[in-house]
């Protein structure tokens, strides 16, 4: 995890709005046991929130968008909501915002089946507006669970609506006033960063995102030691 690499720039510098949205395979990789304990809990939970009826969203999804990747994953990425991708596919994070991500995940020595990738709204809001409170609150049970069965060892907020969601933040809180802060969310280090789409449409984020992930690489790696019921402010 040390073996940071400098130049996500070139990395993203690569990104073509022309390239098609990702087509995944949900199969397990190969570092994860089939009969471990964890794919069984989630297992469950999401045949259960296939189902889920809690909100008025039921009736407008083509998919619910549980979540994907390791169930043993260090490193947990929450987003807001679904897009029209991801309600297709049934995915989190397929569109152009997703393979940025794919380019950060890389940049960071990782591959996306490495870490988890999960949403507050596990359905799209139409129009992809932000989640009403009634959605968030009917839909935050299940993620809760997400994480008491993942116990990722840092989670990473990516962007305004779902740090301050999480963080039950005033809305007009900016999201360069949550970086460099390690947060306690259920105890566990919680990082605040800017959403993939965000980098699309102002490259200038793209470095202050870097800095928040070779942080979140320090930490995972020991070198920024943090306790629980402790917040810390690092850059």
């Amino acid at each position: 995890m040390s073996d940071l690499k400098p130049d996500l720039l070139t990395y993203f510098r690569q990104l073509s709005e022309e390239e098609p949205v990702l087509i995944l395979n949900r199969t397990l990789s190969p570092e994860t046991e089939v009969n471990n304990e964890n794919v069984i809990r989630l297992s469950v939970l999401e045949s259960k929130v296939q189902h889920c009826t809690l909100c008025e969203l039921a009736k407008t999804r083509l998919n619910v968008v549980f979540g994907t990747g390791d169930p043993q994953a260090r490193i947990l990425f929450i987003g807001e909501a679904p897009g029209a991708d991801e309600d297709r596919q049934g995915e989190p994070f397929v569109g152009r915002a997703g393979k940025l991500l794919n380019r950060i995940l890389k940049a960071m020595n990782l591959e996306r089946h490495q870490v988890y990738i999960a949403n507050i709204l596990k359905c799209r809001p139409p129009g992809n507006r932000d989640p009403n409170p009634d959605e968030a609150a009917a839909c935050l049970p299940y993620l809760t669970q997400q994480i008491e069965f993942i116990q990722p060892d840092v989670i990473i907020a990516l962007g305004k609506v779902a740090a301050l969601k999480l963080l039950d933040m005033p809305p007009n809180t900016p999201v360069k006033s949550l970086r460099g802060r390690i947060f306690d969310y259920l105890g566990h280090p919680f990082v605040v960063t800017y959403h993939p789409a965000a980098l699309l449409r102002n490259p200038g984020f793209k470095a202050p995102l870097w800095e928040d992930m070779q942080m979140v690489m320090k930490l995972l790696a020991g070198e920024i030691e943090w306790k629980p019921d402790s917040e810390q402010t690092l850059l």
